[in-house]
C-alpha cells in the first residue's frame, strides 16, 4: 500500500525526487476548476492503496513556478519520478486499466494480485479455511474491488455456491471492460455447473449432464462432442440447451482455440 501527499515549490525536491531513489512517485499535476482533474483523481487514490509508490499531487495554480519548470502545459499531466528524475506519464484521464500497465511496466506489484495468487495456491491445494482467511482479507481492504468480486466467485463456483457466486459477478460494471470479460466467463461456467447439477432422467440428460461435467473439468473435447450430439439429434432439447451450453464452451476457450475453430464449424453444419 502506498501513500498520497500534497506537495508544494519548498517541498517538491525532498518529497519527489529524492524520494525516488528509495520508491517510485507519482506526480499528479492538477487543477481545481479541471473537470478530467477530479475524473482522475479517484482512481489514482484507488490505485495508490493497492500498489507501494506515492501519490505526490501539485495545484498548478498554487505552485505555477514547478509548473513552468516542468513545461506543464494541461493538466491533468501525470510525470513518473524515479532515481531522481522525472519523466513523462501520460496527460489527461487514462483508464484504470492503462494506468496498471504503466505500474505493472514500472515493476509494482499489487496488494491485490499478491493475495489472490495466494488465495489460489490454497485453493490448489484444497485447504479450504486458509483460502477463505486469504478471501476475508481481501474483502476487509478492498470491498469493492472487481478482482476480489472475481476472486471470490472463483473460490465459490468450485462449492457450487452458484447463487453467492452469481451475487458476486453481478456487482462487476460493463464499463468495466477488463473484468466484465472474466465475470462473462465466470457466468458462463456457473451455467454449466448448473447443467451439471439437473437430475438426471433419460439417456439424454445423462449426455447433457455429463457434457457439462467434463467442461468443469477441462475435458472441453469431450464436452462438445456430447453436445454436438444432442444438437444433431434434438435441437429443442433442454430449449435448445446443448448449442447454448458449446457456445459457452467456445467463450471459455477463446475465439482461437483449434477446438472453438473445429466445433463451431461441425456446429454450423449441423445446424444448417
Amino acid at each position: 500500500m502506498g501513500t498520497e501527499i500534497a506537495v508544494n515549490q519548498q517541498t517538491f525536491a525532498t518529497a519527489v525526487l529524492a524520494a525516488s531513489h528509495e520508491t517510485v512517485v507519482l506526480v499528479d499535476f492538477f487543477a481545481t476548476w479541471c473537470g478530467p482533474c477530479q475524473l482522475l483523481k479517484p482512481i489514482l487514490q484507488s490505485l495508490v492503496k493497492e500498489y507501494d509508490f506515492v501519490l505526490a499531487t501539485v495545484d498548478i495554480d498554487q505552485n505555477p513556478e514547478l509548473a513552468n519548470e516542468y513545461g506543464v502545459e494541461g493538466v491533468p499531466d501525470v510525470r513518473i519520478a524515479t532515481r531522481g528524475k522525472l519523466i513523462p506519464g501520460f496527460v489527461g484521464v487514462l483508464e484504470e486499466e492503462k494506468i496498471r500497465e504503466i505500474l505493472e511496466n514500472l515493476h509494482l506489484n499489487s496488494e491485490i494480485d499478491g493475495l489472490v495468487d495466494q488465495l489460489r495456491v490454497y485453493q490448489s491445494e484444497n485447504n479450504l479455511p486458509a483460502a477463505k482467511s486469504v478471501l476475508d482479507q481481501l474483502f476487509q481492504q478492498y470491498p469493492q474491488h472487481p478482482k476480489v468480486a472475481i476472486a471470490a466467485a472463483e473460490f465459490l463456483i468450485p462449492l457450487g455456491k452458484v447463487k453467492e457466486a452469481t451475487q458476486m459477478l453481478n456487482t462487476i460494471r460493463p464499463e468495466q471492460t477488463e473484468y466484465w470479460a472474466i465475470a462473462d466467463s465466470l457466468r458462463g461456467k456457473l451455467l454449466l455447473q448448473n447443467i451439471a447439477s439437473l437430475a438426471v432422467a433419460s439417456e439424454l440428460d445423462e449426455k447433457y449432464v455429463g457434457a457439462a461435467k467434463h467442461a468443469l473439468v477441462g475435458q472441453y473435447e469431450t464436452a462438445l462432442e456430447s453436445l454436438l450430439e444432442i444438437v444433431g439429434g434434438d435441437r429443442a432439447y433442454q430449449n435448445d440447451g446443448a448449442r447454448k451450453a458449446m457456445v459457452v464452451i467456445f467463450n471459455l476457450l477463446g475465439k482461437n482455440h483449434p477446438l472453438t475453430h473445429k466445433f463451431q464449424q461441425q456446429l454450423m453444419l449441423t445446424l444448417y
